[in-house]
Protein backbone atom coordinates (compact mmCIF):
# COMPACT_ATOMS: atom_id res chain seq x y z
CA UNK A 1 0.00 0.00 0.00
CA UNK A 2 1.24 3.82 -0.82
CA UNK A 3 1.83 5.51 2.29
CA UNK A 4 -1.08 7.38 3.90
CA UNK A 5 -1.53 10.71 2.93
CA UNK A 6 -2.64 13.43 5.32
CA UNK A 7 -1.48 17.17 6.26
CA UNK A 8 -0.82 18.94 9.51
CA UNK A 9 -4.12 20.78 10.43
CA UNK A 10 -5.02 23.67 12.64
CA UNK A 11 -6.27 23.30 16.26
CA UNK A 12 -7.60 26.64 16.10
CA UNK A 13 -10.54 26.71 18.63
CA UNK A 14 -9.72 23.32 20.41
CA UNK A 15 -7.48 20.13 19.52
CA UNK A 16 -10.81 18.20 18.39
CA UNK A 17 -11.59 20.40 15.42
CA UNK A 18 -8.12 19.31 14.42
CA UNK A 19 -9.83 15.49 13.29
CA UNK A 20 -12.88 17.08 11.94
CA UNK A 21 -10.58 19.47 9.43
CA UNK A 22 -8.37 16.50 8.26
CA UNK A 23 -11.46 14.14 7.51
CA UNK A 24 -13.19 16.82 5.57
CA UNK A 25 -9.99 17.42 3.64
CA UNK A 26 -9.40 13.83 2.84
CA UNK A 27 -6.42 13.51 5.24
CA UNK A 28 -5.59 9.53 6.06
CA UNK A 29 -3.19 10.63 8.44
CA UNK A 30 -3.14 13.61 10.40
CA UNK A 31 -0.23 16.03 12.23
CA UNK A 32 -0.94 18.92 14.81
CA UNK A 33 0.25 21.04 17.64
CA UNK A 34 -1.35 20.16 20.71
CA UNK A 35 -0.76 23.60 21.78
CA UNK A 36 0.56 26.79 20.34
CA UNK A 37 4.09 26.23 18.53
CA UNK A 38 4.93 30.02 19.18
CA UNK A 39 4.49 29.98 22.99
CA UNK A 40 5.79 28.20 26.23
CA UNK A 41 2.46 28.22 28.02
CA UNK A 42 0.28 25.80 27.13
CA UNK A 43 -3.46 25.70 28.07
CA UNK A 44 -5.36 22.84 29.80
CA UNK A 45 -6.44 20.22 27.66
CA UNK A 46 -10.15 20.09 28.71
CA UNK A 47 -11.61 16.51 29.30
CA UNK A 48 -14.31 17.38 26.80
CA UNK A 49 -11.82 17.86 24.21
CA UNK A 50 -9.61 14.95 25.11
CA UNK A 51 -12.77 12.53 24.82
CA UNK A 52 -13.93 14.40 22.03
CA UNK A 53 -10.23 13.60 19.64
CA UNK A 54 -9.71 10.46 20.90
CA UNK A 55 -13.74 9.79 19.90
CA UNK A 56 -13.54 11.58 16.27
CA UNK A 57 -9.77 9.76 15.76
CA UNK A 58 -11.28 6.05 16.52
CA UNK A 59 -14.90 6.72 14.12
CA UNK A 60 -12.70 8.51 10.89
CA UNK A 61 -10.15 5.84 11.57
CA UNK A 62 -7.05 8.65 11.14
CA UNK A 63 -4.14 6.16 11.76
CA UNK A 64 -1.40 7.15 12.61
CA UNK A 65 -1.51 11.09 14.32
CA UNK A 66 1.09 12.71 14.76
CA UNK A 67 2.24 15.61 17.03
CA UNK A 68 4.57 17.98 16.06
CA UNK A 69 6.63 19.85 18.76
CA UNK A 70 7.15 23.87 19.38
CA UNK A 71 10.09 25.58 17.43
CA UNK A 72 11.04 27.10 20.33
CA UNK A 73 11.97 24.11 22.42
CA UNK A 74 15.67 23.86 22.21
CA UNK A 75 17.44 20.71 24.37
CA UNK A 76 20.58 21.22 22.37
CA UNK A 77 21.33 24.39 23.88
CA UNK A 78 24.40 24.76 26.45
CA UNK A 79 22.11 27.70 28.18
CA UNK A 80 21.48 25.67 31.48
CA UNK A 81 18.52 27.76 31.97
CA UNK A 82 17.31 27.25 28.47
CA UNK A 83 18.26 23.66 28.34
CA UNK A 84 15.37 23.70 31.48
CA UNK A 85 12.54 25.40 30.08
CA UNK A 86 12.72 23.31 26.95
CA UNK A 87 12.78 20.00 28.73
CA UNK A 88 9.95 20.88 30.42
CA UNK A 89 8.08 22.28 27.57
CA UNK A 90 9.05 19.31 26.19
CA UNK A 91 7.94 16.91 29.18
CA UNK A 92 4.82 18.94 28.65
CA UNK A 93 4.12 18.22 24.84
CA UNK A 94 5.02 14.48 25.46
CA UNK A 95 2.17 14.14 28.05
CA UNK A 96 0.13 15.58 26.25
CA UNK A 97 0.49 13.12 23.45
CA UNK A 98 -0.09 10.76 26.21
CA UNK A 99 -3.40 12.22 27.15
CA UNK A 100 -4.70 12.72 23.57
CA UNK A 101 -3.43 8.99 22.48
CA UNK A 102 -1.17 10.41 20.21
CA UNK A 103 1.69 7.80 18.36
CA UNK A 104 4.20 10.09 17.72
CA UNK A 105 5.76 13.31 18.78
CA UNK A 106 8.30 14.97 16.20
CA UNK A 107 10.87 16.62 17.79
CA UNK A 108 13.46 18.98 15.73
CA UNK A 109 16.92 18.36 17.87
CA UNK A 110 17.84 21.44 18.50
CA UNK A 111 20.92 23.59 17.73
CA UNK A 112 24.70 23.80 19.78
CA UNK A 113 24.77 27.71 19.51
CA UNK A 114 29.06 27.32 19.33
CA UNK A 115 29.26 24.48 22.02
CA UNK A 116 29.64 21.89 19.00
CA UNK A 117 27.62 19.00 18.03
CA UNK A 118 28.94 16.58 20.31
CA UNK A 119 27.90 18.53 23.47
CA UNK A 120 24.41 18.61 21.65
CA UNK A 121 24.18 15.02 21.14
CA UNK A 122 24.70 14.32 24.88
CA UNK A 123 22.50 16.97 25.73
CA UNK A 124 19.73 16.21 23.75
CA UNK A 125 20.09 12.47 24.03
CA UNK A 126 19.77 13.25 27.90
CA UNK A 127 16.55 15.53 27.50
CA UNK A 128 14.22 12.68 25.17
CA UNK A 129 15.96 10.08 28.06
CA UNK A 130 14.44 12.31 30.84
CA UNK A 131 11.04 12.75 28.85
CA UNK A 132 11.05 8.98 28.31
CA UNK A 133 12.05 8.31 32.01
CA UNK A 134 9.58 10.13 33.57
CA UNK A 135 6.72 7.78 31.36
CA UNK A 136 8.20 4.60 31.68
CA UNK A 137 4.58 2.69 30.47
CA UNK A 138 4.26 5.87 27.78
CA UNK A 139 3.09 4.61 24.54
CA UNK A 140 4.03 7.84 22.50
CA UNK A 141 7.29 7.32 20.44
CA UNK A 142 9.49 10.43 19.83
CA UNK A 143 10.90 10.79 15.84
CA UNK A 144 13.71 12.82 15.35
CA UNK A 145 13.31 15.18 12.61
CA UNK A 146 15.95 15.86 10.21
CA UNK A 147 16.46 19.12 9.47
CA UNK A 148 17.75 21.47 6.89
CA UNK A 149 20.52 22.38 8.94
CA UNK A 150 20.27 26.18 8.97
CA UNK A 151 22.67 27.85 11.97
CA UNK A 152 24.47 25.26 14.20
CA UNK A 153 21.32 22.71 14.26
CA UNK A 154 21.64 19.42 14.29
CA UNK A 155 20.10 16.68 12.20
CA UNK A 156 21.19 17.60 8.53
CA UNK A 157 23.18 14.74 8.60
CA UNK A 158 21.93 11.48 9.12
CA UNK A 159 24.88 10.38 11.77
CA UNK A 160 23.39 13.27 14.03
CA UNK A 161 20.76 11.81 14.24
CA UNK A 162 22.03 8.14 15.08
CA UNK A 163 24.36 9.78 17.23
CA UNK A 164 21.53 10.95 19.48
CA UNK A 165 19.60 7.75 19.48
CA UNK A 166 22.55 5.57 20.13
CA UNK A 167 23.12 7.99 22.88
CA UNK A 168 19.66 7.66 24.42
CA UNK A 169 19.07 4.53 26.76
CA UNK A 170 15.23 4.76 25.52
CA UNK A 171 16.40 4.29 21.74
CA UNK A 172 13.70 1.56 21.68
CA UNK A 173 11.18 4.38 21.79
CA UNK A 174 13.16 6.36 19.65
CA UNK A 175 12.42 7.21 15.95
CA UNK A 176 12.90 9.18 13.08
CA UNK A 177 10.36 11.45 10.92
CA UNK A 178 11.69 12.69 7.50
CA UNK A 179 11.43 15.50 5.61
CA UNK A 180 11.74 16.02 1.54
CA UNK A 181 12.27 19.59 1.54
CA UNK A 182 14.81 19.06 4.57
CA UNK A 183 16.44 16.66 3.11
CA UNK A 184 17.19 18.48 -0.71
CA UNK A 185 18.30 21.83 1.29
CA UNK A 186 20.51 19.67 3.34
CA UNK A 187 22.42 18.21 0.36
CA UNK A 188 20.02 15.02 -0.90
CA UNK A 189 19.18 16.06 -4.76
CA UNK A 190 15.80 14.59 -5.01
CA UNK A 191 15.03 16.26 -8.34
CA UNK A 192 17.30 13.33 -9.87
CA UNK A 193 16.82 9.51 -9.64
CA UNK A 194 20.19 9.43 -8.66
CA UNK A 195 19.91 11.66 -5.32
CA UNK A 196 16.97 10.23 -4.48
CA UNK A 197 18.52 6.75 -4.46
CA UNK A 198 21.47 8.47 -2.66
CA UNK A 199 18.89 9.42 -0.03
CA UNK A 200 17.15 6.21 0.58
CA UNK A 201 20.27 4.66 0.28
CA UNK A 202 21.55 6.45 3.01
CA UNK A 203 18.35 6.16 5.31
CA UNK A 204 18.77 2.22 5.20
CA UNK A 205 22.64 2.76 5.97
CA UNK A 206 22.57 4.81 8.50
CA UNK A 207 19.18 5.36 10.08
CA UNK A 208 17.47 2.12 9.19
CA UNK A 209 14.55 2.01 6.96
CA UNK A 210 12.39 0.58 9.74
CA UNK A 211 13.62 3.21 12.46
CA UNK A 212 11.58 5.78 10.29
CA UNK A 213 8.06 6.15 11.38
CA UNK A 214 6.63 9.22 9.24
CA UNK A 215 7.06 11.14 6.58
CA UNK A 216 7.19 15.00 5.72
CA UNK A 217 6.19 15.62 2.17
CA UNK A 218 7.01 19.02 0.94
CA UNK A 219 8.71 20.58 -2.06
CA UNK A 220 11.11 23.31 -1.76
CA UNK A 221 11.29 27.24 -2.60
CA UNK A 222 15.20 27.15 -1.27
CA UNK A 223 18.22 25.28 -3.58
CA UNK A 224 19.50 22.06 -3.04
CA UNK A 225 22.33 22.33 -0.66
CA UNK A 226 21.26 25.88 0.76
CA UNK A 227 20.64 24.48 3.65
CA UNK A 228 17.80 27.09 4.33
CA UNK A 229 13.85 25.96 5.38
CA UNK A 230 11.51 27.11 3.17
CA UNK A 231 8.11 24.47 1.87
CA UNK A 232 6.89 24.44 -1.57
CA UNK A 233 3.67 23.19 -2.85
CA UNK A 234 3.78 19.38 -4.16
CA UNK A 235 5.62 19.68 -7.49
CA UNK A 236 5.94 23.60 -7.69
CA UNK A 237 9.33 23.59 -6.45
CA UNK A 238 12.75 22.94 -6.90
CA UNK A 239 12.56 19.25 -6.03
CA UNK A 240 9.93 18.85 -9.04
CA UNK A 241 6.69 16.40 -9.00
CA UNK A 242 9.27 13.65 -10.14
CA UNK A 243 10.66 12.62 -6.68
CA UNK A 244 6.84 12.38 -4.78
CA UNK A 245 6.23 10.07 -7.50
CA UNK A 246 8.67 7.45 -6.93
CA UNK A 247 7.98 7.87 -3.20
CA UNK A 248 4.45 7.18 -4.22
CA UNK A 249 5.30 4.28 -5.59
CA UNK A 250 8.01 3.17 -3.73
CA UNK A 251 6.96 -0.05 -1.50
CA UNK A 252 10.12 0.87 1.20
CA UNK A 253 7.76 3.62 2.47
CA UNK A 254 4.57 1.97 2.17
CA UNK A 255 1.95 2.59 4.51
CA UNK A 256 4.18 5.31 6.19
CA UNK A 257 1.88 8.30 7.41
CA UNK A 258 3.00 11.13 4.98
CA UNK A 259 1.68 14.57 5.84
CA UNK A 260 2.18 17.69 3.83
CA UNK A 261 3.44 21.02 5.98
CA UNK A 262 2.99 23.65 3.30
CA UNK A 263 1.21 27.04 3.89
CA UNK A 264 -2.78 27.54 3.13
CA UNK A 265 -5.49 29.63 3.94
CA UNK A 266 -8.73 28.57 6.13
CA UNK A 267 -10.51 27.30 3.52
CA UNK A 268 -7.41 24.77 3.09
CA UNK A 269 -7.69 24.36 -0.56
CA UNK A 270 -3.65 23.89 -0.74
CA UNK A 271 -4.18 20.82 1.32
CA UNK A 272 -6.91 19.85 -1.03
CA UNK A 273 -4.30 20.26 -4.55
CA UNK A 274 -1.23 18.66 -2.57
CA UNK A 275 -3.18 15.51 -1.43
CA UNK A 276 -4.98 14.98 -4.82
CA UNK A 277 -1.21 15.31 -6.79
CA UNK A 278 0.36 13.13 -4.38
CA UNK A 279 -2.77 10.24 -4.73
CA UNK A 280 -2.27 11.05 -8.42
CA UNK A 281 1.41 10.23 -8.18
CA UNK A 282 0.05 5.91 -6.82
CA UNK A 283 0.00 3.35 -9.53
CA UNK A 284 1.65 5.78 -12.83
CA UNK A 285 4.25 4.43 -14.60
CA UNK A 286 5.81 8.15 -14.52
CA UNK A 287 5.43 11.19 -13.22
CA UNK A 288 2.42 12.94 -14.36
CA UNK A 289 3.06 16.46 -16.35
CA UNK A 290 2.49 19.79 -16.06
CA UNK A 291 -0.78 19.57 -17.82
CA UNK A 292 -1.93 16.49 -15.96
CA UNK A 293 -1.14 18.53 -12.51
CA UNK A 294 -2.78 21.60 -13.20
CA UNK A 295 -5.49 19.61 -14.27
CA UNK A 296 -5.64 17.87 -11.22
CA UNK A 297 -5.44 20.80 -9.16
CA UNK A 298 -8.14 22.27 -10.82
CA UNK A 299 -10.68 19.56 -9.95
CA UNK A 300 -9.76 19.69 -6.20
CA UNK A 301 -9.81 23.39 -5.75
CA UNK A 302 -13.33 22.94 -7.17
CA UNK A 303 -13.69 20.28 -3.85
CA UNK A 304 -12.09 22.84 -1.73
CA UNK A 305 -14.71 25.22 -2.71
CA UNK A 306 -17.70 23.05 -1.84
CA UNK A 307 -16.20 22.06 1.43
CA UNK A 308 -14.92 25.46 2.53
CA UNK A 309 -18.68 25.96 4.13
CA UNK A 310 -18.51 23.10 6.10
CA UNK A 311 -14.83 24.35 7.64
CA UNK A 312 -16.40 27.49 8.36
CA UNK A 313 -19.49 26.44 10.27
CA UNK A 314 -17.33 23.51 12.36
CA UNK A 315 -15.32 26.54 13.83
CA UNK A 316 -18.37 28.61 14.47
CA UNK A 317 -19.99 25.70 15.77
CA UNK A 318 -17.57 24.82 17.98
CA UNK A 319 -16.98 28.75 19.37
CA UNK A 320 -21.00 28.77 20.15
CA UNK A 321 -20.59 25.29 21.99
CA UNK A 322 -18.14 26.65 23.95
CA UNK A 323 -19.15 30.07 24.64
Amino acid sequence: MPPRFGAHMSIAVGVDLAVERAVIVGCEALQLFTKSSNQWKARPLRDDEVARFREGVDRHGLDPVIAHDSYLINVGSPDDALWRKSLDALAEEYARCEALGIAYLVMHPGAHVGSGEQAAVERIARAVDEVLAAHRRGRTMILLENTAGQGTVLGHRFEQLAQIRKRARGRRRIGYCLDTQHAFAAGWDLSQAEGYEQWVGDIEGVLGLANVRALHLNDSKSDCGSRVDRHEHIGLGRIGPAAFWRLANDPRFDGLPASIETEKGDDCAEDFENLAVLRAMVGRKRAPTAAQLDRIRVRARERAKKAAPLLAELSRASRRRRA
